[in-house]
């Protein structure tokens, strides 16, 4: 689907979506339980409906309480061999030691883009644990057998830290304890948000400063009501839009979230746009934007918002952290480089690790998604400030993880 964004002004309040890396961890860990779970507020965006998918084959007994809540009675009881994780990565490398605690084999399959993302970090470490792993060379798919035991083992988290989060959220149900020392552990807050989730349902995990995690085994999961809060992913696009291009207030988001992007507001005012703070809500305003400096590393799911506004500031933008963009849904830095170009901004990524983006008009062109969610999402926002629209090839693809994004857009446009 192709989508065109005129130029123009936005001014209004919107409210985005659940926050997906929340409500994957809450799905996984009321599976985990055996009572009877709540969660509220939830988005079924793709990830979450692959979600929600897996833990039924493992098991759950889903029902929908209203529009955006569900009733989850958990349990580890597979009614089938396959799971089908769609193109979610957190899916694929959450639910993989989950189902690694079974003693049936189940095969763990992807689509689309997922099948070309490296998942060879995750076969060691199983099998170190006990698991019989059938893996395709690294990639998807793959068949794991349990169940996990537990025991000492290393981890690299350099590429990712969604692998840890699936050990971190099995490891409690097995029957030994664990110690996972972690090399070079990356995205730390969404470790703590696996650490928040376990908790709310009675789990402890600790860890030493991210090196190194103990988990006790033979614990039980508790049921808990859950309400998932706003997704900063989301906010951090909507924000910059009123940073750019007049004043967006969202609503059902906290600074005092865990989640990694709340340093987008960070960004924000280091560019110089005008950021109020309220209990339940963050509103970025336009002001004249200059270049700013900024390390994306352990929040590599900014970059694409990032980009939107330093290609709005003026001068030489500069963001670290592009080694973490390579196994996104497409290469980002490279998207990033290629689709800007075509709109008029330079963006330089030759030197290691570090991106630069020099602020400047914006021209109308036809762009590319690469199947990009949040690609997508960059140039529609970079749309309000061209000289005429901009074409997005491949715009459904926003339905990963926000799905109403053009709906909203349109909402708030003057």
């Amino acid at each position: 689907m192709d989508k065109t964004v005129p130029l123009g002004r936005v001014k209004g309040t919107l409210t985005p979506p659940c926050s997906k890396s929340y409500a994957q961890r809450a799905l996984a860990a009321s599976l985990l339980c055996e009572e009877v779970s709540v969660l509220r507020h939830l988005e079924f965006c793709d990830d979450t409906r692959s979600a929600l998918k897996c833990i039924e084959t493992l098991g759950a007994r889903v029902k929908q309480v209203d529009a955006d809540s569900l009733s989850i009675e958990g349990g580890l009881h597979p009614g089938g061999r396959v799971l089908h994780v769609g193109e979610s990565g957190l899916a694929t490398r959450l639910f993989t030691p989950i189902a690694s605690l079974c003693s049936t084999p189940i095969t763990i399959e992807g689509r689309g883009t997922l099948l070309r993302r490296p998942m060879e970090m995750m076969t060691g470490p199983l099998r170190q644990l006990g698991v019989r792993v059938r893996d395709n060379d690294g990639y998807l798919p793959f068949e794991v057998c349990g169940p996990i035991q537990g025991g000492e083992i290393r981890v690299d988290g350099s590429v990712s830290s969604q692998f840890i989060t699936g050990l971190l959220l099995s490891l409690p149900l097995a029957k030994r304890d664990t110690t996972l020392h972690v090399h070079s552990a990356v995205s730390t807050p969404y470790l703590d948000m696996t650490v928040d989730t376990a908790s709310r349902f009675g789990v402890e995990i600790c860890h030493n400063d991210y090196k190194e995690f103990y988990i006790e085994g033979n614990q039980r999961y508790r049921s808990a009501y859950f309400s998932i809060e706003g997704d900063w992913s989301a906010a951090a696009i909507l924000l910059v839009a009123g940073a750019i291009a007049g004043e967006v207030t969202v609503r059902n988001v906290s600074m005092l979230s865990k989640q990694a992007d709340t340093a987008i507001c960070t960004a924000l005012v280091r560019a110089g746009a005008a950021v109020i703070n309220e209990e339940d809500s963050v509103t970025a305003a336009h002001r004249p934007l200059q270049a700013f400096e900024f390390d994306a590393t352990n929040c590599p799911d900014l970059f694409p918002a990032l980009a939107a506004l330093a290609a709005a500031a003026d001068g030489v933008s500069v963001i670290r952290g592009t080694s973490r963009l390579e196994y996104k849904e497409c290469n980002r830095a490279v998207a990033i480089r290629d689709e800007y170009a075509k709109v008029g901004i330079e963006v330089d990524t030759s030197e290691e690790d570090i991106m630069k983006i020099r602020g400047g008009n914006v021209r109308g062109a036809r762009v590319s998604s690469h199947g990009d969610h949040r690609m997508a999402m960059s140039m529609a926002v970079t749309a309000l400030r061209s000289d005429s629209q901009i074409t997005i090839e491949g715009a459904e693809c926003v339905a990963k993880s926000y799905p109403g994004f053009f709906e909203d857009l349109a909402r708030i446009s003057i």
